[in-house]
C-alpha cells in the first residue's frame, strides 16, 4: 500500500521506467498500462503534472471502473490496483505473467520515462524472450517435402524408437509433430527439419556442432578442429567420436576380460552434448555448439544460456525445456530421459565412475565443463593406451613411446591390413575393392575382422559417415592409417625412429625438423590449403617432378600434409593443408632453432 509519505518521495522522484504522471485519463492511458506491464510494472499517478506539482483527480465510481474497464480490454487483461491518496490517484499496475501485452495501439513497453511503440523486430524478440513463440514448433515453408527429406536419417530415428512402424512416412511425421498438413501439402516444422533434412545447414546456419582440440589449456594452438552439420543425432555421434580419438583410454584386465577406463566419463559428456543441442537458443543465427578439448578439461558449451527464469543453482531442482519438441523427438529415441534429469544423469555419470563432478557456468553460453580422472586412478587401472586421431598423431599401443606405433588389434606386419590400407590410400574403395585387396574370400570374416576393427581404431574412415550402411559407401585411410603403413615399413627396414614431440606429436623419419625446404611448404599451408604450384614456389624449387616425387608425394604419406580433396588426389582444384603432425615438425624445428 501507497502511504503519504511514499508518494511525497514520488512526487520528488520525477518520472522514469517505473513511475508516470498524468494529470487525467486520456487516450494514450492504455499504452502506459501496458508499457509498464511489459516492462517491470509501475505506478501512474493521476492528478499530477508533467513538473511533479500535484493538480488533483475526483474520485470517482465512474473514475475507477473507467480504469478497470480499460485495463481489461489490454490483450490479456492487465492487473491494477487503485488506491487514493489526497488528491491523486495512485494506479499500480503488476508486470504481467503473460506477456507480451498489447492494447487497441499496438505493443508498448517503458523505455526510461517514456512509453515507447515496439518495433516489428522488438515484438519478435520480446515473444521469444517471452517464450510465445517456439523455435523447434515454427512450420518452415522453405523446406520442400520430398525433395529436402532424407529418408536413411528417418528410418534411423524410427529403428531406435518405439513407435508404431506400419503407418506412411507422413502419417507418421504429422504425429510426433515434426511435420503437419496443409492446403494438401506437407509443412516441416523446424525441429522436423533440424532432425530429417538431407542439408539442416541449408535452413539453419547455425545448425552444427564445432569441435576442437587445443594444446595445452588456452584458446591458442588449434591442433585439430571439425564441424559436424549431418543433422542432431549425427552431430551428436560424431562430436562423441571426436572426444574418443582425441583423449586417453586405459585399460585393465581382469579375469581374461579387457575393460576399458576412458579419461573422461563418455556417457555424462553424451548428455551434455545431447542437453547442449536440445536446449541452446536456436533464434542466434550466429552462434553454434562448441566441444572443445583442452589438456586438462572439456567444454560443451550451448548459445544462449540459461532458459529465462533459471539459474545456475536451479541446476538439478528445476526444468524449463527451450525447445520441447526437440526434446520429444529425443526422448522418443531414448537419447533423453524424463524432463529435469540431464544434470543430474552428468553428475551421477562422473562421480559414480570415480571421476570429477561437472562444473556448469552461465554467461551468453551455458558450459559444463569436465575434468578428466585423476592421474593416480588412472595408473591404478593398468598400463595406458591412446585412441588415434588422424590429425593428433596419437596411437594407442602398447610399443615404446617414442615409436608412431600401430593400433593393437592389428599388428604392423599384418599383410592384409596393410594391403587394405595401401588400397584406399589416395583415394575412396568400395568394400568389395577392399576385400579384393586383402585377398579374402569370406565376406562376413572381412567385415567383423578387418573392415569394422580399422574403422573403429580410427584407421579406414566412411566418406558418408551418417549412412555406414548405403550401397555407395567408400573408405579412405586416415593419418592413422597412412602412419600404420609407416610403421610396418619402418619395422621391416629396420629404420630408425625419430624424435617424439612433447604431447605425443611425433616427427616422421623422412624429414629432419631442420629441413629448410620442408618447413617452408608446412609453413605456408599451415594457415590456409595451398595449390601445389604455390608449395612449390614456398620451397623455391624450379623442378616440378623433383617436388612431386621427393617432397609432395613422402609429405602426404607421412600425414604432414593432407589434400583438402582426398577422393579426387589429381583434381585442378586440389589444395594441400599442413596437418597437426606438420604443424608438431615446425614447432620442433623452431625448438632446434632455439
Amino acid at each position: 500500500m501507497t502511504t503519504p509519505a511514499d508518494l511525497n518521495i514520488l512526487l520528488q522522484e520525477g518520472e522514469g521506467v517505473t513511475l508516470e504522471y498524468k494529470e487525467r485519463i486520456n487516450d494514450s492511458f492504455a499504452r502506459e498500462l501496458v508499457a509498464f506491464a511489459n516492462t517491470a510494472g509501475g505506478r501512474i499517478l493521476l492528478g499530477v503534472r508533467d513538473d511533479g506539482s500535484v493538480k488533483g483527480s475526483p474520485d470517482t465510481n465512474d473514475l475507477r471502473a473507467r480504469i478497470q474497464d480499460i485495463a481489461r480490454k489490454c490483450d490479456p487483461p492487465v492487473k491494477v490496483l487503485l488506491e487514493r491518496i489526497g488528491e491523486v490517484t495512485v494506479v499500480t499496475v503488476r508486470e504481467s505473467t503473460e506477456k507480451p501485452v498489447q492494447c487497441s495501439d499496438g505493443f508498448f513497453w517503458r523505455l526510461g520515462a517514456v512509453s515507447q511503440k515496439l518495433s516489428r523486430n522488438e515484438i519478435r524478440d520480446l515473444f521469444q524472450q517471452e517464450g510465445a513463440i517456439r523455435f523447434d514448433h515454427a512450420i518452415n515453408t522453405r523446406f520442400s517435402y520430398p525433395e529436402d527429406f532424407d529418408t536413411d536419417k528417418f528410418r534411423n530415428w524410427l529403428s531406435k524408437s518405439t513407435i508404431y512402424k506400419d503407418g506412411s512416412v507422413e502419417d507418421i511425421l504429422v504425429n510426433i509433430e515434426a511435420a503437419e498438413r496443409s492446403g494438401g501439402r506437407l509443412l516441416f516444422r523446424n525441429a522436423g527439419i533440424l532432425f530429417f533434412a538431407k542439408e539442416p545447414r541449408r535452413f539453419f546456419n547455425q545448425a552444427y556442432i564445432t569441435c576442437l582440440l587445443f594444446k595445452g589449456t588456452v584458446k591458442v594452438h588449434i591442433l585439430d578442429r571439425k564441424d559436424f552439420d549431418g543433422g542432431i543425432i549425427a552431430d551428436i555421434e560424431d562430436a562423441l567420436r571426436f572426444i574418443e580419438r582425441n583423449t586417453r583410454t586405459a585399460y585393465r584386465i581382469e579375469k581374461l576380460q579387457r575393460e576399458d577406463i576412458p579419461e573422461y566419463p563418455m556417457a555424462a559428456l553424451r548428455e551434455a552434448i545431447t542437453n547442449a543441442v536440445m536446449h541452446r537458443d536456436w533464434f542466434i543465427e550466429g552462434a553454434n555448439v562448441f566441444v572443445e578439448i583442452f589438456s586438462d578439461r572439456i567444454e560443451v558449451s550451448s548459445p544462449g544460456g540459461l532458459p529465462k527464469g533459471m539459474q545456475v543453482s536451479d541446476l538439478g531442482h528445476k526444468s524449463v525445456r527451450r525447445n520441447p519438441l526437440i526434446a520429444d523427438l529425443l526422448h522418443r529415441i531414448a537419447y533423453i530421459e524424463k524432463a529435469g534429469t540431464g544434470i543430474k544423469r552428468m553428475r551421477d555419470g562422473a562421480t559414480t565412475l570415480g571421476y570429477p563432478a561437472p562444473e556448469f557456468r552461465s554467461d551468453s553460453f551455458f558450459s559444463a565443463i569436465f575434468s578428466p580422472m585423476p592421474i593416480g586412478e588412472m595408473e591404478k587401472t593398468g598400463e595406458e593406451t591412446r585412441r588415434y586421431h588422424a590429425s593428433t598423431m596419437q596411437v594407442p599401443c602398447k610399443h615404446h613411446a617414442s615409436t608412431m606405433q600401430a593400433p593393437c588389434k592389428h599388428h604392423a606386419s599384418t599383410m592384409q591390413v596393410i594391403n587394405i590400407l595401401k588400397a584406399a590410400f589416395y583415394e575412396a574403395r568400395s568394400r568389395d575393392e577392399l576385400q579384393e585387396a586383402a585377398q579374402l574370400k569370406n565376406r562376413d570374416n572381412f567385415r567383423k575382422n578387418y573392415l569394422k576393427l580399422l574403422l573403429e581404431e580410427g584407421l579406414l574412415e566412411p566418406m558418408i559417415p551418417d549412412k555406414p550402411n548405403s550401397p555407395n559407401q567408400r573408405y579412405l585411410t586416415t593419418a592413422a592409417g597412412r602412419t600404420h603403413i609407416e610403421v610396418a615399413s619402418e619395422e621391416k627396414s629396420g629404420e630408425e625412429t625419430c624424435r617424439q614431440h612433447a604431447s605425443t606429436m611425433q616427427v616422421p623419419c623422412k624429414y629432419h625438423a631442420s629441413t629448410p625446404q620442408v618447413i617452408d611448404i608446412l609453413q605456408a599451408a599451415c594457415d590456409e590449403p595451398r595449390t601445389r604450384n604455390e608449395l612449390l614456389d614456398a620451397a623455391q624449387l624450379k623442378n616440378r617432378e623433383i617436388f612431386r616425387k621427393k617432397y609432395l608425394k613422402p609429405l602426404l604419406e607421412d600425414g604432414l600434409l593432407e589434400p583438402m580433396i582426398p577422393e579426387k588426389p589429381r583434381s585442378p582444384k586440389q589444395r594441400y593443408r599442413t596437418t597437426a603432425a606438420g604443424r608438431a615438425l615446425i614447432e620442433a624445428a623452431m625448438e632446434e632453432e632455439r
